[in-house]
């Protein structure tokens, strides 16, 4: 056992090497965290006059146009999400989030997306498109450094899937 400088006693095993405490290890996180959860704020350089604040909505907004935008991407989400999107679709309130999940630090942004791939597009490709896409348009339009775009390919689509039932051949 020792002591550190305020007298506590500590466990020989919980100091370092010069003697003070170790430091608990801190949950690592994918980027550096803001002051405020689910806000950006950065201040302009060279201006002291006032910050601006850009909400993580934002950034997966801006995220989620740039996964529609690449070609052979069919939609973006998982079926449930894609189900409820036909229905804000059909009422003209798309979800430009959906299928897009952010965490957004103080310079740093991070990205996971979930993507249906038109066939026969070739799925590792329109992943690394993807990835760049996104990368590019959260850099470009917000200003962030992104530390990861994570692309979750969940469905192929077939053109077959948008034809009719009576397209089904029929046994006489």
């Amino acid at each position: 056992m020792a002591t550190n400088e305020t007298n506590t006693t500590i466990p020989s095993g919980d100091l370092a090497a010069d003697g003070r405490a170790k430091k608990a290890p801190v949950p690592a996180s994918r980027v550096d965290r803001a002051p405020s959860a689910g806000h950006l704020s950065a201040a302009v350089e060279g201006q002291s006059a006032g910050r601006t604040t850009i909400a993580e909505g934002v950034v997966a907004k801006v995220a989620g146009i740039a996964a529609r935008e690449v070609p052979g991407v069919y939609a973006l989400g998982g079926g449930g999400a894609r189900a409820l999107g036909a229905i804000r679709d059909a009422v003209n309130a798309t979800d430009l989030t959906q299928g897009v999940k952010v965490e957004v630090g103080e310079t740093q942004a991070a990205a996971d997306i979930t993507i249906v791939v038109d066939y026969p597009a070739p799925i590792q490709e329109m992943a690394e498109n993807v990835r760049q896409a996104v990368a590019g348009a959260i850099t470009r339009l917000v200003g962030l450094q992104v530390v990861e775009v994570n692309v979750d390919v969940n469905d192929v689509h077939l053109p077959s899937d948008d034809e009719g039932d009576d397209t089904e051949s029929r046994v006489s």
